[in-house]
């Protein structure tokens, strides 16, 4: 079995399991699912950021506003500060479109420039984002966020009051594991989009324009369309993670939770998985985030519970530490495996060419021993 077999075999069975976490028996099962709510926000916003720099090569730092502008596109659309009052259908697809249209009318300028300088330009355009949220205190409520965010599911039907359950089952949509239920399903769509995308006309295309634009404009392809066409997909589906993300939270949150360094963990989770391949950037962002979101608050508490950190000095919290384990992860992944921990084919190759020569060379002796062995 090829490596994208076994890859693709332990997705579906990672899927399998995340659908059965909230059937698994434990009062912390509640606790712990709704933690892996924002969990799957990100995965679809790593996703979203893998099309940009994974498929199409184009370094993007500033994926964390196309995150913010469809979460706070959520927020407008929704809280009672506005006379919107849209369901979440009528969210999810005007954030995802907010976020594209945005993501392309400041791209398009930029169209010519490559490598380092355009990283800068979407470095810049995440710093300006995050001012202008802040600024515009009368639309998005400056530093405090919209609040609350809390759509209906269908338009124009009111949700019904579900039984609450005491395993922890909410009364809402908007509660666990319904939502739960809900962000797993659109992963999952997701994940199967980006498959048959990949393996289209297009994913062809935007691979082709990776490994040399140049080659790729005299084979008669447009770089222009492709790199648009890449940036409107990948903003897109960070639009539809921040929607997703504002519905979990109840609120837009504070805007720092959208500023560069939300884009660069994302892209710590892109190369930490595998630049360029679905399993390994979802496997990227459960290490990372997962880590980030789960175990450093259970390590926290475990550490005040054995009365180790009596005083919550914050040099003796795990959480305290994250940034320093998440840039020596990096350096690490960098050093020893460059190409990620489940990298592509064509990037395992580009990166140890000396492992598919001796591959090459193990094949040839196994065809000249065949050879030898067949009767004359």
């Amino acid at each position: 079995m090829t490596l994208r077999g076994v890859a693709s075999y332990w997705m579906v069975l990672g899927f399998l399991l995340l659908a059965a976490v909230p059937f698994l028996p434990g009062r912390y099962v509640a606790i712990y699912g709704t933690q892996l709510i924002p969990v799957l926000c990100f995965v679809i916003l790593s996703l979203g950021l893998n099309v940009v720099v994974g498929y199409t090569g184009l370094l993007h730092l500033g994926i964390a506003a196309f995150f913010g502008i469809g979460a706070y596109t959520a927020g407008i659309l929704t809280t009672t500060a506005f006379p919107f009052g849209a369901s979440f259908v009528v969210v999810a697809v005007a954030s995802t479109v907010v976020a594209a249209a945005i993501g392309v009318a400041t791209t398009a300028p930029t169209l010519r420039l490559r490598g380092d300088y355009l990283a800068l330009v979407t470095l810049g355009f995440g710093l300006i984002t995050i001012y202008v949220i802040r600024n515009l205190g009368g639309i998005t409520d400056g530093t405090q966020g919209l609040t609350p965010v809390a759509p209906n599911l269908l338009p124009g039907i009111e949700d019904p009051v579900l039984p609450k359950s005491r395993t922890g089952w909410g009364n809402s949509w908007r509660k666990y594991p319904y939502l739960y239920f809900l962000c797993l399903g659109l992963l999952t769509a997701v994940v199967v989009f980006l498959r048959n995308l990949e393996r289209s006309r297009l994913g062809r295309a935007w691979v082709a324009l990776r490994e040399d634009e140049l080659a790729a404009s005299c084979m008669g392809l447009n770089p222009a369309r492709l790199k648009l066409s890449a940036i409107a997909l990948g903003a897109g589906l960070a639009g539809l993670a921040g929607a997703l993300f504002a519905v979990s939270q109840n609120g837009t949150t504070e805007p720092k939770a959208y500023d560069f360094n939300r884009s660069m963990i994302t892209l710590c989770c892109v190369i930490l998985g595998g630049l360029g391949n679905r399993p390994g950037v979802i496997l990227g962002v459960f290490l990372l985030i997962g880590y980030d979101q789960v175990l450093t608050p259970l390590a926290d508490n475990w550490l005040q519970a054995q009365k180790l950190n009596p005083r919550g000095k914050e040099y003796l919290k795990v959480s305290g530490w994250r940034l320093f384990i998440f840039g020596a992860a990096l350096i690490i992944m960098m050093r020893f495996r460059p190409e990620g921990l489940l990298p592509a084919e064509r990037q395992k190759r580009e990166l140890h060419p000396e492992a598919d020569e001796a591959a090459g060379e193990s094949a040839a002796r196994r065809e000249a021993a065949g050879e030898r062995a067949e009767p004359k």
